[in-house]
């Protein structure tokens, strides 16, 4: 059998990809490649899995619904779960390019939602959602119980939006579903729109760097290897009453941005020039998850403090650079 696994090129997409075929899956890839960030990185992400045994990639964009039923309509007797990550991402760019956001973020799990219905042996659906959704939520950690009705950015309400359109598919078709609500992943082959990826490649080039509220703001950052273990025992525990599950997927630790960029600097054996910024609006003062539903139904514990996980993916990113995408 088959998992389908959408944004297959993408920084968590691949991890999964590889830890799924580790264990003997047979994956599924599809991704549209779209130039949101270097195609290089997602190219040579790709190459890691390219030729792997039971991987087969398509070039597809999930928003397509002709094409994502007819793929359906093909392997239906043979995908049984899905794993969706495919997404426009990033919180500020939602301000730049709002269609993209629908299109990708609402059209696109829309007609995922539409393709999994007709896979007539699918036994669970686990896609992306995202911290953002608890908004301007003062309560801390984020619970999934918390009021998720004020978003602050449109990315944030794209998110959402998914989840309700996936509530409203279990309810009319039994779909089998869990949402994963990220919390700041991080790690080698990262997204170089994120933080440590700017962070890093600013100190290396001597470029000053943009600290809001002085580095104090407070994120959850999950290492990538964490995130994967959570996927997967996710993945392997469809609901039983296929009633949809809403869950946080995070390191349960909330850290200073400015500690963060402290161990990077010493990581990279250089000194950030910094430059203070107030805080911009589509952002929130702190972000920490309450994993304590995760914990229970799969045993999921973060084993990778940034202590560990900031030298790992300096390391991985001094590499990069010195290959420009060449090896990894």
């Amino acid at each position: 059998m088959t998992v389908l696994l959408t944004g297959v090129a993408g920084f968590i997409g691949m991890h999964v990809a590889e830890a799924l075929l580790a264990r003997g899956e047979r994956v599924l890839g599809l991704d549209s490649l779209t130039p949101y960030y270097d195609l290089r990185l997602k190219r040579a992400r790709l190459a890691r899995l390219e030729g792997r045994a039971g991987f087969e990639f398509l070039p597809l964009d999930v928003a397509d619904r002709a094409a994502m039923l007819a793929l359906a309509e093909e392997r239906a007797a043979e995908v049984t779960r899905i794993v969706h990550l495919a997404a426009q991402p990033g919180v500020r760019h939602s301000l730049v390019d709002p269609f993209a956001y629908v299109d990708a973020n609402v059209m696109g799990h829309l007609v995922v939602l539409e393709a999994a219905r007709r896979l007539r042996r699918l036994e669970h659906l686990v896609y992306a959602s995202s911290s953002s959704v608890y908004g301007g939520n003062e309560t801390l950690p984020f619970r999934e119980s918390d009021r998720v009705d004020r978003p602050v950015s449109l990315y944030a309400a794209t998110k959402r939006a998914a989840e309700l359109i996936s509530e409203s598919y279990a309810h009319l078709f039994a779909l089998p579903q869990t949402g994963l609500r990220f919390f700041t992943v991080y790690g080698p082959w990262g997204r170089p729109d994120m933080a440590p990826w700017l962070f890093a490649e600013a100190i290396l080039e001597g470029r000053p760097i943009t600290l809001y509220e002085g580095g104090r703001l407070r994120r959850d950052f999950t290492y990538i290897e964490d995130i994967v273990a959570g996927v997967l025992g996710c993945l392997d525990r469809p609901p039983e009453d296929r009633r949809p599950r809403l869950l946080n997927i995070g390191n349960n630790r909330s850290e200073e941005v400015r500690h963060f960029l402290a161990l990077l600097e010493r990581a990279l054996g250089r000194s950030a020039v910094v430059v203070e910024a107030p805080r911009p609006p589509t952002d929130v003062p702190e972000t920490s998850a309450d994993i304590g539903a995760i914990a229970a139904l799969t045993g999921f514990a973060p084993r990778t403090p940034i202590e560990l996980g900031v030298p790992r993916f300096a390391e991985w990113f001094l590499g990069w650079r010195e290959n420009r995408g060449k090896g990894g």
